[in-house]
């Protein structure tokens, strides 16, 4: 399957079982990834890249991508970002 076959070139979103996808969703995850996996980063820069990857979780779950891809290194788990910002510690068995 090509891109412009799930979203076409004039259309910037679109919805999955009601949960709006935006073009650059995943793009701008792995961007995000990249940044708060680095210890290099700024603590400022890496709380802000945790904030945007835990909004986008609603929509990157939607699109299937933790089905087919899996996050590795304990550094850059997910499951520890969602539950470090809601303090839910619900997903945190599944890291």
């Amino acid at each position: 399957m090509r891109a412009e076959q799930l979203l076409s070139d004039h259309a910037d979103h679109i919805d999955v079982e009601g949960t709006t996808i935006r073009k650059g969703t995943v793009a701008a995850f792995l961007a995000n990834a990249r940044v708060w996996s680095d210890a290099q980063a700024s603590e400022t820069a890496r709380a802000q890249a945790a904030a945007d990857i835990v909004d986008a979780l609603p929509a990157l779950h939607a699109t299937g991508l933790f089905e087919v891809l899996a996050i590795r290194g304990t550094d850059a788990c997910l499951c520890r970002v969602r539950c470090a910002s809601d303090g839910s510690g619900s997903r945190a068995d599944r890291c």
